[in-house]
């Protein structure tokens, strides 16, 4: 069973056990967790627990809901996470939670392409190609072919170094620096694990059922669709299907792919 833990100044104010599918956060009298402290919103978060896993929610709060100290819209809550709503903490705790190796996620949803899965990231890099002019401004786009930053993808593909050292070999070391973002698990075995989108291009899904590829360019991330089990089965944004097109993500999206659900967050 799963529990909040309530403390102010390192002082316990209570303790709530995760009997119920969903728990109100916040100043007002009729929140099943209620925080009397003009900083806390009158509903400021929801907990909603379906079978073993715990979502937390910010509600639109004035001054934010953070997970270990980070602001966030969404989460898969973890065993210990800390959660700061006003000059309040709640921890919580999984008593029965069982310890994933970190890499196995990873192992189970990160793909090595194959000899035979090259045709189709041909076409999902072109797909790629085609979305970033679309958002990148005239001047930038009539750069000499190869001064992009799919460049350092296929690179990336051939060498396995980071986008940053591929840069410096390729010399584009004075362009600007490569964003971060991760991917949360929000659904099923591995909700709650992050995976860090470093890599230049990521491959990831289930071969037998949906495979798609995220790739970390100089004006963004994009996720296009690589290949399915089912003929135009395609990965959803925001429940949303992507279609045939590279489409670029936004901080917060949530991905559903080979019917996992994963959070994607700009650093």
């Amino acid at each position: 069973m799963a529990r909040l833990i309530l403390s102010l100044d390192g002082q316990t104010l209570g303790e709530y056990n995760m009997t119920k599918e969903r728990y109100t956060i916040g100043r007002l009298p009729d929140n099943d967790i209620r925080v009397d402290n003009a900083a806390v919103s009158g509903h400021h978060s929801l907990i909603i627990n379906i079978l073993n896993d715990s979502f937390l929610e910010d509600l639109n709060s004035t001054n934010g809901t953070y997970v270990n100290g980070k602001l966030i819209k969404k989460h898969a809550l973890q065993h210990g996470d800390v959660i700061t709503a006003g000059h309040h903490q709640l921890v919580y705790v999984d008593d029965q939670a069982v310890a994933t190796p970190p890499d196995e996620f990873e192992k189970t949803m990160v793909i090595e392409p194959s000899d035979q899965m090259q045709k189709h990231l041909a076409k999902a890099a072109k797909a790629i190609d085609e979305a970033a002019n679309r958002d990148t401004p005239p001047a930038a786009a009539a750069a000499p072919a190869g001064a992009g930053a799919l460049a350092p993808a296929r690179q990336q593909i051939d060498t396995g170094f980071s986008p940053e050292k591929t840069q410096a070999l390729t010399g584009q070391a004075n362009r600007p620096m490569l964003p971060q973002a991760k991917l949360q698990v929000l659904s099923g075995t591995f909700a709650g694990r992050e995976l860090a989108l470093i890599k230049a291009l990521t491959t990831l899904g289930n071969q037998k059922i949906q495979v798609a590829a995220i790739t970390r360019r100089a004006e963004g991330f994009y996720i296009v669709h690589v290949e399915s089990g089912e003929q135009n089965k395609y990965p959803l944004v925001n429940g949303q299907d992507i279609g045939p097109q590279a489409q670029r993500l936004k901080d917060n999206d949530v991905i559903e792919l080979a019917g996992v659900k994963m959070g994607f967050f700009i650093s």
